[in-house]
């Protein structure tokens, strides 16, 4: 048995794979643990495994190796990973954010090899790239991207069939590109203005007064209101996009995460001009596809680290 692990900043799900098929077995998910001392993710992990395994009646040290597809950024202490992601380290920007910790960093990576022979651990959107190039709307292109619209913002990048990953495994943290001088958007990061504290599903209620999800629901019935900042979202998350297909020379981007996904129909329209009608030279062709995975890429993408 494997372990598959997903860490969003609002929720985890963890479950085991027998490696015969795809199969995910004894899945459970639970609300990110924010609370108490910054080793407490890690414990939950630990916990939620041991409850996967005794719903299907294996012995915990039969299982040894572990994927973990992981929100970040990613810092790393003796050589190990810890996170320093602002959906769920308070104190990197501070209690105006409103999270329940002054963590800096989440301890992650030590506590899973104490207890397995084997952890990979890798963004979540380079993992869900993975799954979306083997099983998923990725399969066959050798120029693309995933890009997450949820909690948080984040892409992970393919140019050449080589999956881009950086110094300590955070390429394609675009979601911190600055994008706005608007000294209100304050992202969990501590920047002020990047796109994540413009869009992102943890960052727009304290923008706007309004959660992501309600903004949507309102934008869709009409609002007016909540219409233009849909729009105003979709003109900078689409900008985004834009940037990463004339930087990359991307042929297909897959679009995920619980935003994008929950309202792929009206979002996806409003989104494919801000990228297809400009520098036509380079963005022609380019396709934005919803996630071929659909709403399970978390936890395929935990599985493609161990299959």
């Amino acid at each position: 048995m494997k372990a598959c692990i997903d860490i969003g900043g609002t929720k985890v799900a963890v479950s085991l794979n027998d490696g015969r098929s795809l199969e995910l077995l004894g899945r459970r998910s639970e609300p990110t643990a924010k609370q108490g001392n910054n080793d407490a993710l890690a414990r939950q992990v630990l916990r939620m495994v041991d409850e996967a395994c005794a719903e299907l009646g294996v012995l915990p040290q039969d299982v040894q190796t572990v994927g973990v597809s992981s929100c970040g950024p990613f810092v790393k202490a003796a050589g190990r990973v810890e996170l320093a992601t602002p959906n769920i380290c308070g104190g990197m920007a501070g209690a105006e954010r409103g999270l329940p910790n002054d963590w800096k960093t989440a301890v992650l990576e030590a506590p899973l090899h104490d207890r397995f022979q084997q952890v990979r651990l890798e963004n979540d959107c380079v993992a869900a790239l993975e799954a979306e190039r083997r099983w998923g709307a990725l399969q066959g292109i050798d120029h693309c991207a995933y890009v997450t619209w949820s909690t948080g913002v984040g892409t992970g990048l393919c140019v050449d069939g080589r999956v881009l990953r950086g110094k300590n495994g955070n390429a394609g943290h675009a979601g911190h590109m600055f994008a706005s001088d608007n000294g209100k958007a304050l992202c969990g990061c501590g920047n002020v203005g990047d796109v994540e504290s413009l869009v992102a599903g943890g960052s727009v209620a304290h923008l706007y007064g309004a959660d992501a999800a309600t903004l949507m629901q309102r934008a869709q019935a009409g609002d007016p209101a909540a219409l233009r900042i849909v729009d105003e979202m979709c003109r900078v998350f689409g900008r985004l996009l834009y940037d990463l297909v004339v930087s990359l020379d991307l042929q297909r981007i897959s679009l995920g995460g619980s935003v994008f996904w929950n309202n792929r129909d009206f979002l996806l329209p409003r989104l494919r001009p801000h990228v297809l009608e400009h520098m036509k030279p380079v963005t022609a062709g380019c396709e934005l596809v919803p996630a071929g995975l659909e709403n399970r890429v978390g936890d395929y993408a935990a599985l493609a680290l161990v299959s």
